[in-house]
């Protein structure tokens, strides 16, 4: 039994409770376990690896970085994750077409790195961005869809859902192409609200000057 384990099933009596020398020692054997557990912790935290984008830069393959964190975009994307992705990147791209107040400024990306820091890069399935840009992205996009699959699940609805949320990003959408779901957040002055769960529904999406609509009936494969 390790000693996260033995402290968790034997916990610490009420201190009113002890009134022997006998009650003193086992508070103390457990007090002792428990600093074991904490020094464990610390050691592992201590000796855990930490990357950043200098080291991010030399790697082979394809990678995400997460707060010094690496992370391996494997196995591949399927057919179905990569038909989902282009389609609403192009239905995008289409309104986009026809409305200069949104092909003027905003351009859309697929799996192009997102240079967060210096110890997070990611590598959104589909990025929306309505700013003055270089060949590098350095500035938060204003929308941005993950297409989520089992090996992604984690990484896509905690991990990357807290970053986006804290790096201010307008518009977060999740989509669950064997559901045929998209779940789609908008970010306000208290974080990412869920605007709602859609599959086949027509959704606006305001970015500043910009509208334009998703039919998310046409998305699926």
């Amino acid at each position: 039994m390790n000693a996260g384990k033995a402290f968790a099933e034997n916990p610490l009596p009420p201190l009113r409770h002890c009134r022997n020398l006998k009650c003193e020692r086992y508070i103390y054997n457990r007090i002792q376990i428990l600093v074991s557990c904490i020094w464990r912790v610390k050691v592992v935290l201590a000796y855990q690896e930490y990357y950043t984008l200098d080291d991010y830069q030399h790697w082979e393959g394809n990678w995400e970085l997460i707060a010094g964190m690496p992370y391996a975009m494997t196995p591949s994307p399927t057919v179905t994750h990569q038909t989902v992705a282009f389609n609403v990147a192009a239905m995008i791209k289409d309104k986009f077409s026809h409305d200069k107040n949104c092909s003027d400024v905003c351009c859309i990306l697929m799996e192009t790195d997102w240079q967060v820091s210096n110890d997070t890069v990611v590598r959104p399935d589909v990025m929306v961005i309505c700013q003055d840009i270089d060949e590098k992205v350095l500035v938060t996009p204003e929308l941005i869809i993950e297409v989520v699959s089992s090996t992604s699940t984690k990484r896509d609805e905690v991990m990357k859902f807290d970053l986006y949320q804290r790096e201010g990003l307008l518009y977060y959408i999740l989509v669950y192409p064997e559901k045929r779901l998209a779940k789609v957040y908008r970010n306000d002055s208290q974080g990412f609200k869920k605007s709602g769960d859609y599959c086949s529904e027509t959704v606006k999406f305001d970015i500043k000057a910009c509208s334009f609509t998703i039919d998310f009936a046409s998305i699926w494969r």
